[in-house]
């Protein structure tokens, strides 16, 4: 139970909001004076299938790259995929156009990214850069997951078959080892985490190391062009070793996969960074996560799991130089599947669960608003006791609701800022399934939960 009544904790919120008005271009000026020069702002989402929160985030991402020098968006998903749309919006892809770029999104759940949405923030990014002086650094766009086995494999082939054709060879040999399995990475991790089969773990891991030792000869044989690419194929060979890796645990382990892939996002931002700032620039980026990877662990029931995120480990490393924004609903829409690999559909999100946070926020009367919650703040100290907080990942389900999609969270301790949007719609996939477009009958509604 929260140490100060939920009627005062109402009042509190209610004196520290910062009411957010559709469109209006100065709402998030206190958010922007909040952030500062940190370096790294990560901005969440309690679905993976809502609009304002893609819409959101992208509007503060536009602000803080016009107006503070943010230079790099790195979003949950898969690294290839993202990077065939980061060359697109520096002006390097052979695409045409924004959706011929969000082509590689095929795999499940592929309305997270090929959405209205991400469609639109990702036309601006390709108008900004296209806009700015030749010797500035473009804005790119980058992918942090570990699900692109196979493709990562294939990036790390093509490139080396261009400069390097026994490099080639012997990466090719080393990858070999997969297969037996075909493209199926789920039966490689089932048969090696149980010793059916023999792990591939010594070839990946002696790829991304030759790598590695070469990478002063093949990253400068022409300036950035050169250093680019080499870093594309670099963290896909990384990405094939954590997702061997990865793949292998998830078995016989929901903590270890866990923290494997959240560790490798964090490692791919860490390599970002990095890559920028030999860029000769001040790396400045921005995250795009669900809430769950976003939030710090230790202020969940993930922590006491000994789950750790990309939230906790962002704060670990970069301190105070790391600000996260966390987002809530109360009800709506949602697009997500009902089980995994299946199509998109829109769903009713269900009002909130007393005792949760999103459902003392709907009492607070306000539609949209914005709340800081730094240190010492009265809003740090009204939220900082535990509550239920809902998240929906790519499957939603309302029959399950409690046990599916809330646990117990200090809001405080996630996040140093939450946005509010009281009710929010489904984001729209660009391609609709018949689910979709007939939506989710509202005569389905449990009677209760």
């Amino acid at each position: 139970m929260p140490d100060v009544s939920p009627i005062l904790i109402e009042d509190i919120v209610r004196q520290e909001a910062h009411v957010l008005r559709p469109g209006e271009i100065t709402d998030y000026d206190p958010l922007l004076d909040f952030i500062g020069e940190a370096r790294f702002v990560l901005l969440g989402g309690a679905s993976h299938g809502t609009h304002e929160f893609y819409r959101e985030r992208a509007q503060i991402t536009k602000r803080l790259i016009r107006e503070k020098g943010f230079s790099a968006v790195a979003v949950e998903a898969d690294f290839p995929d993202a990077y065939r749309l980061n060359r697109y919006v520096c002006g390097s892809g052979e695409d045409t156009d924004a959706v011929e770029a969000m082509g590689g999104f095929k795999r499940f759940p592929a309305w997270m990214w090929r959405n209205a949405d991400v469609l639109d923030f990702i036309g601006w990014l390709r108008s900004h850069n296209d806009g700015l002086k030749e010797e500035v650094p473009k804005a790119g766009f980058y992918g942090l997951d570990l699900y692109s086995l196979h493709t990562s494999m294939e990036v790390v082939l093509r490139y080396l078959d261009k400069i390097d054709p026994a490099g080639a060879k012997r990466a090719r040999a080393r990858y070999a080892c997969f297969d037996h399995f075909g493209e199926d990475a789920q039966a490689y991790g089932y048969a090696a985490g149980l010793g059916i089969a023999e792990s591939c773990e010594e070839e990946v891991v002696s790829q991304l190391v030759e790598m590695h030792d070469r990478a002063a000869e093949l990253a400068h044989r022409d300036g950035r062009v050169a250093a680019d690419d080499f870093f594309f194929a670099e963290q896909n060979a990384r990405l094939v070793k954590n997702a061997e890796q990865y793949y292998r645990t998830m078995y016989r382990s929901d903590v270890s996969s866990w923290n494997l892939r959240d560790l490798h996002m964090m490692e791919t931002l860490v390599a970002l960074e990095h890559h920028r700032t030999l860029m000769n620039e001040k790396a400045k980026i921005v995250v795009w996560e669900h809430n769950s990877h976003l939030g710090d662990a230790r202020a969940t029931e993930m922590g006491r799991r000994h789950e750790w995120n990309v939230g906790q480990l962002t704060r670990q490393r970069y301190g105070s130089d790391a600000v996260s924004i966390g987002f809530t609903t109360f009800e709506g829409t949602v697009t997500a599947a009902s089980d995994w690999g299946g199509a998109a559909e829109r769903k009713f999100v269900r009002p909130a669960l007393p005792g949760s946070y999103e459902s003392l926020f709907h009492d607070v009367g306000i539609d949209r608003f914005l709340v800081l919650m730094p240190k010492g703040s009265p809003a740090n100290a009204a939220l900082k006791s535990p509550l239920l907080e809902r998240a929906i990942g790519v499957i939603y389900r309302p029959e399950t609701e409690r046990q599916s999609h809330y646990f117990h969270a200090s809001l405080a301790g996630q996040f140093d800022a939450v946005i509010h949007i009281d009710e929010t719609r489904a984001v729209e996939p660009l391609e609709r399934s018949v689910e979709w477009e007939a939506g989710e009958v509202m005569e389905t509604f449990p009677t209760g939960v």
